[in-house]
């Protein structure tokens, strides 16, 4: 439907059309009471706080930041299903909200901060810095592009981040938790148990025999609902990537070799050495300190003499390239190990340089590097052929062809699964093999329907299309179809029963006086063991369900627990708690304190900021949210 009215509308006769419906439907709008959509909002504004307005434009420019940048942290591009699924689209509704509150805050409160404090801000951030320490203007520019920022928007938004922080800071100044709860926090994080156990399994359940037919069809009859067969859906797909691409496109050796000779020097492994750099305001100083050197005097001393530690002069084990001063580039790597340089005259005065240890580099051969050349030459290549394979099948696609139907015209492989359910699996359990990993095409799948246009899926670095062809419906199934998985869940029900009385019984008896050891030799089991455990621990081979149980148990009393990975059952009796005595000037109390002290901090300011929200008045258009997020889609 969609791609139908992107192409009615390509020509002066289809946009008049296009135009006229577009207007009756927001006159219609407006008649019956859907017109609150433009109602106290700009023609483009999303939200508004205060006088503040954020724009449709804006909030998606934010909103598609954070998600790539979200995507990157998970390995791999988040849709807007998984982004809505996740709560990320309102988290970040949320943040822009609140940071725009403050923004009206500080403008209400007159603050403000001039350029001058704001590049001091960002000249001593170590992100820029270079290998010398100091301020790196092309780190710089290279890692706010990364961020899809401009300089100038980047100072823009740092100095709203920094009136920010201020008031952040005053809500925030002379919080401290008190001794009391942190004493209460750190006995409760540090206490530790020990306890005696043993394992019930099925051989103590006994045997069990068979249900009867009605016994059986009973319990069938009342946990129908368990087995179920799924929704299926007959879908098929094509992808096109580079990768996919890729792997069609031969490359010559003539090529290769050609490609090789041009990254030659990127393929090997650069020399690496240890670095140590002095640098001196004139040649006088530098002349001196390596007359000093020669007479006995360490590297390190004259570091010392000038008021350097070891990471002012330590550059670490680096490459020639990463040295941006040429000249002192050549002199660290024309000099042997061990050795210290005469003085460099570089950039920013004149250097004495010592070298440390060195790893020789390694020069590549084409025969070692080949079958990587060939593969990235082929991925190039098949980039190219991504873009153009695209066009066609959309193509394709808008006049009315399938997905297979497509795919058969250009040349492509479509895969067709004909039943998967919304897990990936097909009827016989298996996963669907041919399915990429990474791959979310079943969601996809089950989020459409039969004739439905689908809009393509982008997947490492190409796209995939794809079709849902029919639609198996759930349903129940009969008894004769999962006998054998009725009868067994019905058989671990009687198990776990058994095992549960058991267990019941023996702390019963432990509570009353019992010995552990006792009641396990009766019952033939092993008593075990775990000493000095906290509430965090994982203890091997229990669950953590046992250990939340031992913490609810007072010293010397006895417990039970499931033991749901083997349908078994835990007895277990404490026998020692200690909590270690609280130093309050450890290293461990600091970062505690720290994190509750953050904590709190952030529950203030978050306190302040909701105030902050409903006193200057906020206002969500919900409709152009929707549609930024890509929920109206659905």
């Amino acid at each position: 439907m969609l791609r139908g009215m992107r192409k009615a509308s390509s020509n002066w006769l289809g946009k008049i059309i296009m135009a006229t419906v577009m207007g009756v439907l927001i006159i219609s709008f407006g008649i019956w009471g859907i017109a609150d959509i433009f109602r106290g909002f700009g023609q483009s504004s999303l939200a508004k706080i205060g006088r503040t307005e954020i724009s449709t434009d804006q909030f998606r420019q934010i909103y598609m930041d954070r998600l790539q940048q979200i995507g990157r942290q998970y390995g791999r591009p988040l849709t807007s299903e998984q982004a809505r699924a996740l709560g990320f689209d309102r988290q970040v509704l949320q943040q822009t909200i609140a940071e725009a509150a403050l923004d009206e805050e500080a403008r209400r409160l007159g603050l403000g901060l001039s350029t001058e404090d704001t590049l001091k801000t960002i000249f001593s951030d170590p992100n820029f810095r270079g290998v010398n320490g100091q301020f790196d203007p092309q780190r710089f520019q290279g890692l706010i592009r990364q961020m899809g920022y401009s300089e100038q928007r980047f100072i823009a938004e740092q100095r709203r981040i920094l009136l920010r922080r201020q008031i952040a800071g005053s809500i925030a100044a002379a919080m401290e938790p008190p001794k009391v709860q942190l004493e209460a926090l750190a006995r409760f994080q540090t206490e530790q148990r020990s306890i005696e156990y043993v394992k019930l399994g099925a051989a103590q359940a006994g045997t069990i025999d068979s249900p009867s037919p009605e016994a059986l069809a009973a319990y069938f009859e009342d946990h129908k609902a368990l087995f179920r067969a799924p929704e299926y859906r007959k879908i098929s797909f094509v992808m096109v990537t580079p990768e996919e691409i890729g792997k069609w496109t031969e490359v010559s050796d003539e090529d290769a070799k050609k490609a090789f000779e041009l990254r030659r020097d990127k393929l090997g492994t650069p020399e690496r050495r240890e670095i140590q750099q002095i640098t001196f305001p004139n040649a006088d100083e530098a002349t001196a300190a390596r007359k000093q050197i020669a007479s006995g005097t360490s590297f390190e001393d004259i570091a010392k003499q000038r008021g350097l530690n070891q990471t002012d002069v330590d550059l670490g084990l680096i490459t020639k390239s990463a040295i941006a001063d040429p000249a002192i580039a050549d002199a660290a790597f024309s000099l042997p190990s061990g050795e210290v340089s005469q003085p460099a005259q570089g950039r920013f005065g004149y250097a004495l340089i010592k070298v440390g240890k060195i790893e020789p580099g390694v020069t590549a051969t084409y025969e070692g590097s080949a079958q990587q050349i060939k593969r990235d030459i082929a991925n190039e290549r098949a980039r190219t052929k991504v873009g153009e394979l695209r066009d066609k099948m959309e193509d394709e696609r808008g006049g009315g062809a399938s997905v297979v139907e497509a795919a058969q015209k250009l040349g492509l492989s479509a895969v067709t699964i004909d039943a998967v359910d919304r897990s990936g699996r097909m009827p016989n359990g298996q996963p669907a093999s041919n399915i990429p990993r990474g791959l979310d095409v079943v969601t996809q799948a089950f989020n459409s329907d039969v004739g439905v246009d689908n809009d393509p899926i982008s997947f490492n670095g190409g796209y995939v299309w794809y079709d849902v062809l029919g639609i198996t419906p759930s349903r129940e199934r009969k008894l004769d179809e999962v006998k054998d998985q009725v009868e067994a869940r019905w058989r671990a029900e009687q198990i776990s029963g058994r095992l549960r009385s058991k267990a019941l019984d023996m702390v019963q008896k432990l509570n009353s006086g019992a010995k552990l050891a006792d009641e396990a030799a009766s019952a033939g089991l092993a008593v075990e063991t775990a000493s000095g455990f906290n509430r965090a621990a994982t203890l091997p081979g229990l669950n953590a369900g046992v250990v939340a149980a031992v913490f609810g148990t007072a010293k010397d009393a006895a417990g039970q627990t499931p033991d749901v990975a083997t349908n078994g059952w835990i007895v277990f009796r404490v026998t020692d708690i200690t909590v270690p005595p609280v130093d309050l000037s450890s290293d461990a109390m600091k970062r505690l304190k720290d994190n509750v002290q953050r904590a709190e901090t952030d529950e203030q300011i978050a306190q302040y900021v909701t105030k902050l929200e409903s006193t200057i008045g906020t206002s969500v258009n919900e409709t152009a949210f929707a549609q930024v997020t890509g929920a109206n889609n659905n």
